[in-house]
């Protein structure tokens, strides 16, 4: 029985499907109403009875530009506090120590319950209650300080009290949660080496553990940059207290507070630029490896350029 040959089966080409473009109706709606929002501002800004010029002249004034340092002096040194302690108080809470655990959890409960303004007013009157301030070492005549209270609780002072105790609150729970992040078998490795713990904990764990402690360390630090507005209410020369010192002299409230406002967004533009680069350089270095010390990943932040080859690549 003959059998034909097979025949070559001929595909006809498919036609190509057609795309439909899919109307995107409520993302059009919400950005018709927030253009609105925004249109409306404006026109109410432009209408209102200020003096945008005047603005302009008190941003540059010498007042404003020392009320913006004395500003940034106390958010910064109030920060650096708050760090340090935020550290002890965060060890204490992951020791194994009963005793140091339930301290470090009383101080949290105080300093972050009680609100900002009432710590820093307490400390400055504190001279109410404590007539002079004594510290000495004990089981000695040594004394280190014998001042009234007056004369230590000034201004500044109480404003650095009151907002790095309560900032150091938050600081120890970033820097508890940072340090357990860590895996428990990075410790381990480490003191099988024969690394001590202080040495595991400086070289080991919180280089790491800096990649998930450093974006709420950088808020905070931005959020800190604002609340010291708060340290008005004692008389600190900082921008609220400037802007107030120059509208009670020509009643050109709103223009000196805009004023104000334009030095915080300048303040805090720079503080977020420098947390930009701090965090690329923690997180490049974790990448690549994780760095040496946290001095090797801080100057790499600091020289690194902006746009080298290797951030590109990044």
């Amino acid at each position: 029985m003959k059998t034909s040959p097979p025949t070559a089966r001929i595909s006809t080409p498919l036609a190509a499907p057609r795309i439909y473009r899919r109307l995107h109706f409520w993302r059009w709606v919400s950005a018709i109403i927030v253009l609105a929002a925004v249109a409306g501002i404006i026109i109410v800004l432009a209408g209102a009875r200020i003096q945008w010029p005047h603005v302009l002249q008190y941003v540059v004034l010498d007042t404003m530009a020392q009320a913006a340092w004395n500003t940034v002096l106390l958010a910064v040194a109030a920060q650096l506090v708050a760090v340090i302690i935020g550290v002890i108080i965060a060890i204490m809470r992951i020791s194994r120590n009963p005793v140091a655990i339930s301290v470090a959890t009383g101080y949290i409960w105080i300093f972050r319950g009680v609100p900002v303004l009432v710590q820093i007013l307490v400390w400055y009157n504190l001279a109410l209650v404590v007539d002079r301030i004594v510290i000495g070492v004990p089981f000695t005549n040594w004394t280190l300080i014998d001042q009234p209270t007056n004369a230590i609780m000034t201004a500044f002072t109480a404003a650095l009290l009151g907002l790095a105790l309560n900032e150091s609150a938050y600081m120890a729970e970033i820097i508890r949660g940072g340090l357990k992040g860590i895996d428990s078998g990075q410790t381990e490795a480490a003191h099988a080496l024969g690394m001590s713990p202080m040495r595991t904990l400086a070289r080991i764990i919180l280089p790491q553990a800096m990649r998930i402690i450093i974006p709420p360390t950088g808020n905070n630090f931005i959020n800190m940059l604002k609340t010291t507005s708060l340290a008005s209410v004692v008389t600190y020369f900082e921008l609220v207290k400037a802007a107030a010192n120059i509208s009670s002299r020509n009643l050109e409230v709103m223009e000196t507070l805009f004023a104000a406002a334009v030095w915080y967004m300048i303040i805090v533009t720079v503080a977020s630029i420098g947390q930009f680069y701090l965090e690329r350089a923690f997180d490049g270095s974790t990448r690549r490896g994780r760095p040496r010390n946290l001095r090797t990943a801080i100057r790499n932040a600091l020289v690194r350029p902006p746009f080298s080859r290797r951030g590109i690549d990044e």
